[in-house]
C-alpha cells in the first residue's frame, strides 16, 4: 500500500511500513508504537560514536570503539566456557575479539588474512584488551566499506526487536516526515525562545552530525532536547489538569462548618493548634464549602499534625450526615488513626467501622454492615476499603494518607465509591512525606496543595549520628544505658528485597543477639508477618513502658507514636531513601526528652550512600531532605515505586528541567482557554493516550 506524504503521520499505522508484519507491529505495540509519529517520538537513550576508527595502540578499557585490522589467528579456545578468539593487527596494536556463541560458517569467514571493520565496548581480559560479541563487517583488500555520517542512535526496544530493526524503522519514518505532515501543536508565543522546529529537533535527535556535542546530549540540555522536554513536560501538565476539569465538573456535597462541633472537638483536645494547622483548616474548610469536589494535598513533616486537620474535615462532612473514609497504606498506620479519631470522636457520639484485608468472618460482616447501612459515620481501614463488597450508604468524604503508596486504580475505585449520579465526595490526601516543588507542580497538578510547616511545641530536634558496624558493641552499650535511665528504643533491621518473609527472619535474628548481649531488657518484636492482634500486642506492651527495646522492620515507617522512645537505631542505613530514613528518625523526638538516631552502616559506603547519611546528620527539614532525594534517586522512586508509570517520561527529566515548569504552568492554562481543541493531540502524542497517573 503506498503511503501519502501529505497523511498525517499520526494517522500511518507502522504496519504500512516496508519490512513490518503483524508479528512486528505486535512487538512495537508492547512500546506503544502503533503509528508513524510515535516512532518519531520513541527517542534515543543514549548515543555511540561510530563515525571515526580508533587505533588499536589508542584504545581504552571500557569505551565503545571501531576498530580496523586484520585477523592474524582464529583459534576455539576451551576454559570455563568454550570460546571462538579471534585476534587482530592494524600496526599499531592487537586486541582479542571472543565470542562465546558461534557457528562454523562464522569460525571459517573469521579466517586469518581477512580485513576485518568492528564495533563493541573494550575490556581487560586474560589476553589483554578484548572486545566479547562485538557487531563486525568484513570486507576483501580494496574494499574500503563506509563509515557512519552520524551518530548511532541506542533506542529503548523490546524483546524481539533488535537495535538495527529500531534505527531502519526511525529511518524510514524521518525519510516521510515533511513539513506538512507533523503539526507544530503548540503556538510559537506558548513556547520558551527557540530556533528549533519540531521536526529539525527530531532529526537531529535520531541522527545527531558527526560533530555533535556528545557531552551536551548526554547530560539532556541540548536545545533540540530541551525543545522536546519542554513539549513532554507542558503534556504532562495539561493531562493532570484535564483530570482535574473532569472531576469537578460533577457535583460534591456542600459541607459547611459546623462551628459548634469544630468547638466542642477542639475544647477536648490537650493541646492548642499551631498556626499553620488553622491556616491548613481554613483552606481545607473553604474548599469543603464549595458545589463541585475538593481535590487538596496537605503535605507536614512527620508529627505536625496532619490527623488533626483530617479530623476537623471529617466533622464537616458528619454534621451534614454523611459519611467518611479514611484509608492507610498499613494496618500499624490505619489502627494509629483509628486510635486517634476513636479517642477524639467516641465522646461527641461518632461511631467508626474498622475494615482490613485481615479482618474475616462475622467482624466482617458486623462492620460492612455499618458502613452500608450509614451507622458506621466513619470507615478506617487499608486497601480493603476498595473491595467490591464494600458498600457506604452515603459517602462524602475520602482521606487518603500516604498517597504514594497507592496504585491510581485503586484510589480511583474509592472515589467510585461516593458516586451518586453526578455527585462524588471531596477528596483530601495527606502525606508526611514532603514533595520537592518541582515534583509537586508536575506529578500532582491537579491538586491545591496545603504545607503544615510548624511543628508542635515540645516537640525536639533528633540528633543524629552515623556510626560504623564495626563498633557495633558501642552502640549497645548506648541501647543498655538509655533503657537503664528510663528511656525506650527503637531498633530497626533494612533489607534491600522486599520480602515480609526475608525481613521478619532478618528482624528475628537481631531481637535473638540482642536478648543475649541485654538479658537484663524487655525486648520486643514486631515486623509484617505478625497478626494484627499480636502486632497491637506488642505496640500496646511498648507504649506503656513494658518494653524497653523495640526490634522492628520498616513497619514502624509511619504511625507508631510513643513519647518515652527517645533512641533510634537503624541499621544498614545505606539501603533505604532518604524520605524513608526520616520518616523513621520521626518516630523518636515526640516527647521533651532529647532524641538521638544511630545510623549503624556497613562499610565500604558507596557515594550516595555518603551523600545520605550526610544529609540526615546536617539536617532535620524534611523539604530539604526530600530535595536531596530526588536528586539522588530521580522521581520515580522518590513517588513511590506503584507510581513511577505517572513519571514515565520519554527526554524530560523533573529535576533537570526545572526551570521550564513555571513558563510550563503558564503556557498549560492558556493553551487549555485559548486553544482546548490541541490538548487532545498532544496528550495522544506523548502519552498515547494513557491518562492512569495524577487521577486521585
Amino acid at each position: 500500500m503506498a503511503i501519502t506524504l501529505s497523511k498525517p503521520l499520526d494517522k500511518v499505522p507502522v504496519i504500512e511500513l516496508h519490512g513490518v508484519g503483524q508479528s512486528l507491529a505486535d512487538k512495537l505495540a508492547k512500546l506503544s508504537l502503533r503509528t508513524v509519529q510515535d516512532l518519531l517520538f520513541h527517542l534515543p537513550l543514549r548515543y555511540i560514536d561510530r563515525t571515526r576508527i580508533t587505533p588499536i595502540g589508542s584504545i581504552r578499557p571500557l569505551t565503545d570503539v571501531v576498530i580496523e585490522g586484520e585477523v592474524r589467528a582464529s583459534d576455539i579456545v576451551f576454559g570455563k566456557r568454550r570460546s571462538l578468539m579471534c585476534r587482530v593487527q592494524d600496526g599499531t596494536g592487537t586486541v582479542t575479539l571472543r565470542f562465546f556463541h558461534f557457528s562454523a560458517a562464522q569460525k571459517n569467514n573469521l579466517k586469518p588474512g581477512t580485513r576485518i571493520r568492528c564495533y563493541g565496548e573494550v575490556r581487560r581480559g586474560s589476553s589483554g584488551f578484548e572486545i566479547y560479541h562485538p557487531e563486525y563487517h568484513l570486507f576483501s583488500k580494496g574494499e574500503p566499506a563506509p563509515l557512519e555520517q552520524s551518530l548511532t542512535a541506542i533506542y529503548p526496544a523490546t524483546e524481539g526487536l533488535t537495535q538495527q530493526r529500531m534505527r531502519s524503522l526511525a529511518n524510514q519514518a524521518l525519510a516521510m516526515m515533511t513539513g506538512h505532515n507533523l503539526a507544530e501543536l503548540v503556538p510559537e508565543e506558548l513556547r520558551p525562545q527557540s530556533d528549533i522546529a519540531l521536526a529539525d529537533a527530531l532529526r537531529y535527535l535520531h541522527q545527531p552530525p558527526v560533530n555533535a556535542p556528545i557531552d551536551l546530549l548526554a547530560a539532556g540540555k541540548h536545545p533540540a532536547q530541551q525543545r522536546l522536554a519542554f513539549e513532554e513536560l507542558l503534556t504532562h501538565h495539561l493531562s493532570l489538569l484535564r483530570l482535574r476539569h473532569k472531576i469537578q465538573r460533577h457535583h460534591a456535597p456542600v459541607l459547611e462548618t459546623p462551628d459548634k462541633l469544630h468547638g466542642d472537638f477542639l475544647d477536648q483536645l490537650p493541646f492548642e493548634l499551631t498556626g499553620a494547622q488553622q491556616r491548613v483548616r481554613d483552606e481545607v474548610c473553604t474548599d469543603l464549602a464549595k458545589p463541585y469536589p475538593m481535590l487538596r494535598l496537605v503535605q507536614g513533616d512527620v508529627g505536625s499534625g496532619k490527623t488533626v486537620v483530617a479530623a476537623l474535615a471529617a466533622l464537616a462532612a458528619i454534621d451534614a450526615g454523611k459519611q467518611v473514609a479514611v484509608m492507610a497504606p498499613t494496618e500499624i498506620l490505619a489502627e494509629q488513626h483509628r486510635n486517634n479519631f476513636e479517642s477524639w470522636l467516641k465522646p461527641l457520639g461518632i461511631r467508626l467501622a474498622w475494615l482490613t484485608g485481615k479482618l474475616k468472618g462475622k467482624g466482617r460482616e458486623v462492620q460492612l454492615a455499618a458502613i452500608a447501612d450509614g451507622s458506621a459515620q466513619i470507615a478506617i481501614g487499608t486497601h480493603a476499603l476498595f473491595q467490591d463488597e464494600v458498600q457506604f450508604h452515603d459517602l462524602g468524604l475520602v482521606i487518603i494518607d500516604e498517597q504514594h503508596r497507592f496504585g491510581v486504580h485503586q484510589r480511583l475505585a474509592l472515589r467510585e465509591k461516593g458516586r451518586g449520579g453526578n455527585v462524588v465526595p471531596h477528596q483530601l490526601i495527606m502525606t508526611a512525606t514532603p514533595i520537592p516543588r518541582t515534583l509537586a507542580m508536575s506529578a500532582y497538578a491537579d491538586l491545591d496543595c496545603s504545607i503544615i510547616d510548624e511543628l508542635p511545641p515540645g516537640r525536639t530536634p533528633v540528633n543524629t549520628v552515623a556510626v560504623a558496624n564495626t563498633r557495633r558493641n558501642d552502640v549497645i552499650q548506648r541501647v543498655r544505658d538509655a533503657c537503664k535511665e528510663g528511656r525506650q528504643a527503637y531498633w530497626v533491621c533494612t533489607l534491600v528485597e522486599e520480602s515480609e518473609l526475608l525481613e521478619a527472619q532478618a528482624a528475628e535474628a537481631a531481637a535473638d543477639e540482642l536478648h543475649m548481649l541485654l538479658p537484663e531488657l524487655n525486648i520486643g518484636l514486631i515486623h509484617g508477618r505478625l497478626k494484627p492482634k499480636e502486632k497491637e500486642q506488642v505496640m500496646a506492651e511498648f507504649k506503656s513502658g513494658s518494653i524497653d527495646l523495640l526490634v522492628a522492620t520498616t513497619v514502624i515507617e509511619v504511625g507508631v507514636d510513643v513519647p518515652n522512645a527517645s533512641l533510634m537505631i537503624i541499621e544498614n542505613p545505606e539501603r533505604l531513601g532518604l524520605a524513608q530514613l526520616h520518616q523513621l528518625r520521626g518516630r523518636v523526638g515526640r516527647g521533651k526528652i532529647a532524641s538521638h538516631c544511630v545510623l549503624l552502616y556497613s562499610t565500604p559506603l558507596s557515594n550516595a550512600g555518603v551523600e545520605r547519611l550526610k544529609i540526615m546528620r546536617e539536617t532535620n527539614d524534611g523539604f530539604k531532605i526530600a530535595e536531596k532525594d530526588l536528586q539522588l534517586r530521580g522521581p520515580g522512586e522518590v513517588l513511590g515505586t506503584r507510581q513511577t508509570g505517572e513519571m514515565n517520561l520519554r527526554i524530560a527529566d523533573l529535576q533537570r528541567d526545572s526551570e521550564l515548569l513555571t513558563q510550563i504552568k503558564f503556557s498549560a492554562q492558556k493553551l487549555s482557554s485559548d486553544n482546548p481543541e490541541l490538548v487532545p493531540a498532544l496528550i495522544q502524542r506523548w502519552l498515547s493516550g494513557s491518562e492512569q497517573f495524577g487521577s486521585v
